[in-house]
């Protein structure tokens, strides 16, 4: 039996893994959490259940974006106004 979310999985799989290329703590440590936070839920078949699994990887997709997003912001405020303190 051919799974119809299997090309979702893996698709939400290769955001996060190209995400976490930059995150802070290392792209080693996010391959290893997020490998694991998959392995846990491989043997999920409800379709209910992966549904609400495919949304939690889109939500963590918006924060990791949102991670980065704050940290370029914060970056080049320190870079321009950093002397007003």
């Amino acid at each position: 039996m051919t799974n119809p979310f299997k090309g979702q999985v893996t698709h939400l799989y290769k955001t996060l893994l190209h995400l976490g290329r930059n995150y802070p703590q290392g792209f080693t440590y996010f391959r290893q959490r997020l490998k694991s936070a998959f392995m846990k839920n491989k043997d999920v078949t409800d379709p209910d259940k992966i549904q609400k699994l495919l949304a939690r990887g889109d939500f963590v997709i918006k924060e990791i974006q949102a991670l980065y997003f704050l940290r370029k912001y914060r970056a080049i405020k320190k870079r321009y106004y950093d002397d007003e303190k």
